[in-house]
Formats: C-alpha cells, structure tokens, sequence
C-alpha cells in the first residue's frame, strides 16, 4: 500500500479521495490484480514477485514474473515523448547519476491503481523513480508521482526491497476472466 508508505497518507484531490473510499470499502474487489489484468508500473513494485533486469548498451529491461510481462527503459540519451501512445507501464528513460539509476517516465494509461486500495494514476502522471543498490541483498527504489489530475502535489515513496540476484523467474500467470474474484466476501 503505497498510501501507507507515506506519513499523513497521500494528497489526492477530492474526487481521488472519493474513489480510494469507495474502492477500500468494497474490499477492492476491482483491483486490476484480483481481476488478472495488467496493472502498471507502481503495483508491480508492491507485489511479492520476482523480476529481473537486464541492462544493454541504450536499453534496460526488466522482465516480471506476473504474467511473463517486460518494461522497457531507453538509456540511449533520448528525452520523453511529449504525446506518447498511453499504456500500462508508460515510456521511460534512464540515466545514471552516480550508483543511482534515475527512470522518468510518462505516457500512462488513465485508470490504473497504484496499490490495493485503488490510489489513481491519470494518464497526466509524470513519475520519477531512483533505482539504488545500498548493499548485496536490498534494492531501494524512490518513487516521486506528480500527477495533478489526481494529487494536489507531488509526492513520494521509498520502497526497500530484497534483492535476489541469482534468482530464476518463474511463470506465474494469471489470465483474464479469473473467477476467484466471486468467492471474495465485503465486510
């Protein structure tokens, strides 16, 4: 929950705050992972699964075992697009600073949920992420979201995470039309 990441929670506008009440108190039963959709770049760090990256010469990749999916990251030096075609994991670019890898990222499909209670992402979402290795076994990785379509400033989270580097992704795949979601129980 990346809301809870954040001391005084976080700054959504009006009709987000609306959203993320009516959506926790349906026990998220709409969340996209519930529903084996894809579901964007910030949940996908919050999920307990493996991913690996893969760095080439302009590009780095990182591959997800949810859904055998991938996310592409340009290195090359390229700016972002200023209308890029909006989708799940939006368009990236990377440099590094340093032993800290900094990801811009835009073009993001509106809709998408952040985390199990349904904090919004618009398709107006700028996000700033900072990859950084502080030792063998952990990963950091500082997220800053301006998206003012949804948040009345930007925020951020840091996220620690384990990191596993010999590790061996798996196939985990949950495919669209999964009917567990009718044995979920509101409370």
């Amino acid at each position: 929950n990346i809301g809870a990441a954040l001391s005084g929670g976080l700054p959504y506008q009006p009709w987000a705050a609306a959203l993320v009440k009516s959506r926790t108190a349906q026990n998220s039963v709409e969340d996209p992972v519930t529903r084996c959709l894809p579901i964007g770049v910030i949940h996908t760090h919050t999920l307990p699964l493996l991913r690996k990256i893969v760095q080439t010469p302009g590009l780095l990749v990182i591959f997800y075992e949810r859904n055998a999916s991938y996310r592409q990251i340009f290195t090359d030096g390229r700016s972002l697009p200023e209308d890029p075609q909006p989708s799940y994991n939006g368009y990236s670019t990377g440099k590094w600073e340093g032993d800290t890898l900094v990801v811009q990222s835009n073009g993001f499909q509106d809709g998408l949920w952040l985390d199990h209670n349904g904090s919004p992402l618009t398709e107006a979402a700028k996000m700033t992420e900072r990859f950084r290795r502080p030792n063998v076994g952990r990963l950091e990785v500082e997220i800053t979201v301006d998206d003012p379509k949804a948040y009345t400033r930007p925020w951020m989270a840091k996220l620690n995470q384990i990191l596993v580097p010999n590790a061996e992704l798996l196939d985990a795949y949950c495919l669209e039309n999964e009917k567990d979601i009718q044995h979920f129980v509101n409370h």
